[in-house]
């Protein structure tokens, strides 16, 4: 680890509870690791707060910090319940302190729970045109194009590429160059000629979007979901984000689940009367986008926030990444056909 990245000792930790909750007894405990932040649980006169701490990068400039806390102030003022409450941060620690949700890990999804996750983008879309919601900056990577969607692809790929050749490994060239490679020529040659590949669609058919929404994000209790991690958040292609929910390789949903949730997401964005044949068209792409995606742990820069979150062992990382990258890219073949098969053209 560089000195790029901060470090954090546990009575700087302590320090930041006390201070961002205006409690001299606060106390402070680790309570997860993995991700890109390290999470503590802060007890403080008898009330229980999160405080995140925020990877610094000097590779990445986004603010997620700032674009979280503002997000999830706009979303707690109109009322939405099923996301944290920010309470206090600290631009210059790198820290904010958001309500506790006290709930477990979604580890076998329902399809009430999948009417929760729709009814959550139902209420984002409504916000969408709210004179505040209009000032969001696009979200993290968002994609308002098929261009975009390649762009950003083919910008994957050369990265992993140029990591293949500098160190000498063999089997993620191979993956890349012999399987990754034709699949995108393929996938993408199809949505060109399917559909307006290369303009941006209507300012009107943008949502808002949390970016890394699923249920990999999220927190149950007596059959309430509470959504957490707004860190990208902002305005996009409604496909982007339904397509990401469906594809997300943290979080495998039953078939069952998935078909409801893409029932309820056309009831919400359909209307726009082009989101059917982009998300047709473009949900492979999104699949071979992710699996770039499963092999950031191959580039150096992504490891980094990886190990600061508490990874450590980069080489299995990346053995058991290249095999879920080619577990997804296998599944693509058909996966798009069964999902909408009454949305061929």
């Amino acid at each position: 680890m560089d000195n790029a990245t901060r470090r954090e000792t546990f009575p700087d930790v302590q320090a930041l509870a006390r201070a961002l909750s205006g409690t001299a007894e606060a106390v402070a405990e680790p309570a997860r690791r993995g991700g890109n932040n390290r999470l503590y649980r802060v007890t403080a006169e008898g009330r229980a707060f999160a405080l995140k701490l925020y990877l610094r990068d000097s590779s990445d400039p986004r603010d997620r910090l700032g674009t979280e806390f503002r997000a999830l102030e706009f979303l707690t003022r109109h009322g939405l319940t099923c996301v944290p409450s920010p309470i206090a941060r600290d631009d210059a620690a790198g820290a904010a302190l958001y309500s506790w949700i006290d709930g477990e890990p979604v580890t076998s999804a329902t399809e009430a729970d999948a009417d929760a996750a729709a009814d959550f983008l139902d209420r984002l879309h409504a916000l969408r045109t709210d004179g505040e919601a209009l000032a969001f900056p696009p979200a993290s990577e968002a994609c308002l194009s098929g261009r975009e969607v390649w762009r950003q692809i083919d910008g994957r790929l050369q990265r992993l590429r140029t990591a293949a050749r500098g160190d000498g490994l063999s089997e993620l060239a191979g993956f890349l160059d012999t399987a990754f490679a034709p699949a995108l020529a393929d996938h993408g040659r199809r949505a060109r000629d399917g559909y307006d590949f290369e303009a941006d669609i209507d300012a009107g058919r943008i949502t808002l979007s949390p970016s890394d929404f699923g249920f990999h994000n999220a927190l149950a209790r007596s059959g309430r979901v509470t959504f957490l991690d707004f860190e990208y958040f902002g305005r996009d292609d409604p496909v982007k984000l339904v397509a990401d929910f469906l594809l997300h390789p943290g979080f495998a949903c039953p078939q069952a689940v998935r078909g409801r949730f893409l029932k309820r997401a056309r009831a919400v964005y359909g209307h726009d009367g082009t989101f059917e044949s982009r998300l047709f068209y473009l949900y492979p792409l999104y699949g071979l986008r992710w699996c770039m995606i499963l092999l950031n742990e191959f580039l150096p820069e992504r490891w980094l926030r990886r190990a600061y979150a508490g990874a450590d062992d980069r080489a299995a990382a990346q053995t058991r990444q290249l095999e879920a990258a080619r577990r997804l890219l296998a599944s693509l073949a058909n996966d798009g056909d069964r999902l909408f098969h009454d949305l061929h053209p």
